[in-house]
């Protein structure tokens, strides 16, 4: 009589509890009906192929692959199968036969090199501590980067990962890399190098020679924005195509200033030194971290005082002077002051500049009647901003009022001022020069100031251009006692901003500290600080003759100041820019190190 399957399974696991070789709560379980380890249902198939991953988590622990290989690894010395757990009391771990005895044959586990172990042994072999230097160059040509078939950045199919390795591997090296060379590489993507400042932020010399670096996009992942290499004084690019293509197109000393403004504390480009604003200061030979550059916060001219030429400054003065005072309170009285086909129009900006912006005029309690002002009465009665006019050409067209008529009828509709022209002269700024020839010769005046708008009494700044021409003896401007006539007139009416940008002396580019008023030297006379000898004077001047007056006022108070000499006091204000101030901070920091015949 035949058994049935289950019976034959009840059987045997009687059996096997009997020699006591699994608990008694186990049951026997058949692999034509049922899953290995009891699960039901499709299992999870998991693959033991080495990831890439795992070669750069090595260094933090155990990765899959070598977790595999030590599980697969024999045994141990016993000739016997082996089962893990038979020792122990209690249920046995399913699946838990190991094959370790000659009986069967052990399974062999193949363990290479890790790939980051080969790197780090070629950055160890690479680095020189004595110099700091770590010589990453023509990687390709490596035996050992060759054996282990690894691509180094550069080779054909690499990727930033192997960049990122090799550059994590450099920050861990003591004492930190100062210079990096990655020369003959082939490398050809500024993504390569995206991880660089990252983990060597304090690099001060580079060296991308003889690569393949084609654009500037390729340089931008290494400079630009804050947190790239801030501190990289010297930088080779020899042989790549972006550079070798700006010079054989002539246009060498704009990739100069290119790179200089991508990598602001360079000084040394291509082996050649980079043009830098400083005085020769002596300093320790060790330094390797660069000091921040002061920004220039003056244009190199200086504001001269209003330029009137070719004119009788008479003529300019009595228009001004006549004009404004009935423009304040009789505007339809200047009629006849215009020509009968004369232009006018006016333009409203209503940003408020920077400089009063920072210095709070326009919300200041000293000046509470700013916050009156309402720029609406201007823009609705035909502002003429080109660059914020809407509505089509009709706009733009109505917004220019042709003849004398049209023009005084605009100006009416305006908002009321008042112009002190005669009472506060420093708060205008006036240019004026002839233009045209023979019978069209013509003036032009540019006028740069200030007026209260009335009645809120809040103060607007403007600029007017006047072209103006001779008044004929018959017309009705010269039978009103004017000399001039106006041909056209342009008005542009600006936030406050206070006179001293047209004051003059050193043009103030940004926010700063306030800058002292310097008296200038006048001529013989010395002032009772003065360093420069008495008879020494007259020779000094005649040394400097060949400079422009604003260039010798500077070098007469240097040599005042510090008692240097003509050549000395040039070549520390050329050094500085032309700025009194930091030329003067300058010498202070050198004064020590000068010889005697720097001196007068």
């Amino acid at each position: 009589m035949f058994s049935s399957p289950t019976s034959s399974r009840t059987l045997a696991t009687t059996t096997l509890k009997g020699a006591g070789l699994i608990d008694s709560d186990t049951r026997m379980r058949d692999a034509t009906v049922d899953k290995p380890g009891g699960r039901k249902g499709a299992s999870k198939i998991r693959t033991h192929r080495t990831r890439p991953i795992d070669a750069y988590k090595e260094p933090h622990g155990p990765g899959r692959a070598s977790m595999l290989a030590a599980r697969t690894q024999p045994g141990g010395a016993s000739d016997v199968l082996t089962i893990r757990g038979a020792s122990t009391v209690g249920r046995l771990r399913r699946n838990a036969v190991t094959a370790a005895g000659a009986g069967v044959a052990p399974s062999k586990a193949h363990t290479p090199m890790k790939a980051v172990e080969v790197w780090k042994d070629f950055v160890n072999r690479r680095w020189n501590p004595e110099s700091r230097f770590l010589n990453l160059e023509s990687m390709m040509d490596d035996p050992e980067i060759q054996k282990h078939n690894l691509l180094p950045p550069g080779a054909p199919a690499s990727s930033v990962r192997e960049a990122s390795v090799l550059f994590k591997l450099a920050s861990h090296l003591r004492p930190a890399v100062q210079t990096l060379s990655l020369a003959n590489n082939n490398i050809s993507s500024g993504q390569l190098l995206s991880t660089l400042a990252h983990y060597l932020p304090k690099l001060a010399n580079l060296s991308l020679q003889n690569n393949n670096l084609k654009v500037w996009r390729d340089i931008d992942f290494i400079s630009g924005r804050k947190g790239k290499l801030e501190h990289l004084r010297e930088l080779i690019l020899l042989g790549n195509p972006l550079r070798e293509l700006e010079i054989q197109n002539g246009r060498g000393d704009k990739y100069k200033s290119d790179m200089a403004r991508r990598f602001t504390s360079l000084i040394m480009l291509d082996q050649e030194a980079i043009a830098t604003i400083a005085f020769d200061a002596p300093g320790p030979s060790s330094t390797v971290v660069t000091e921040k550059r002061a920004t220039a916060t003056t244009f190199p001219y200086e504001m001269r005082p209003s330029f009137i030429t070719g004119v009788e400054d008479s003529i300019v003065s009595n228009f001004l002077v006549r004009f404004f005072p009935l423009f304040d309170d009789q505007r339809a009285t200047l009629l006849d002051a215009y020509h009968p086909s004369a232009t006018f129009s006016f333009s409203c900006n209503t940003a408020i500049p920077s400089r009063a912006r920072i210095q709070g005029l326009h919300v200041s309690k000293e000046m509470p009647n700013q916050r009156k002002l309402d720029w609406g009465l201007w823009l609705n009665n035909g502002s003429r901003n080109l660059n914020r006019m809407g509505g089509g050409g009709d706009k733009v067209i109505n917004s220019l009022h042709l003849g004398s008529e049209e023009a005084i009828r605009a100006m009416s509709t305006l908002p009321k001022t008042k112009h002190d022209v005669s009472g506060s002269p420093e708060k205008f700024c006036i240019d004026a020069w002839p233009v045209g020839q023979g019978e069209n010769l013509k003036l032009f005046i540019s006028l740069h100031g200030q007026f209260i708008e009335e009645p809120s009494q809040g103060i607007r700044s403007f600029d007017r251009a006047f072209v103006l021409a001779p008044a004929p003896p018959s017309s009705r401007a010269k039978l009103n006692g004017w000399d001039v006539m106006v041909l056209s007139d342009q008005w542009s009416v600006r936030a406050y901003s206070t006179h001293d940008a047209w004051h003059p002396g050193p043009m103030r580019v940004q926010a700063g500290d306030v800058i002292p008023m310097q008296q200038k030297p006048t001529g013989s006379i010395a002032s009772s600080s003065s360093l420069i000898p008495a008879g020494a004077r007259v020779q000094l001047e005649h040394t400097i003759s060949t400079f422009s007056e604003p260039q010798r006022n500077l070098i007469m108070q240097i040599c005042e100041r510090t008692g240097l000499n003509a050549k000395y006091a040039v070549d520390c204000l050329e050094n500085n820019a032309w700025v009194f101030d930091r030329a003067i901070a300058n010498f202070e920091q050198v004064k020590g190190a000068l010889s005697r015949d720097a001196f007068l």
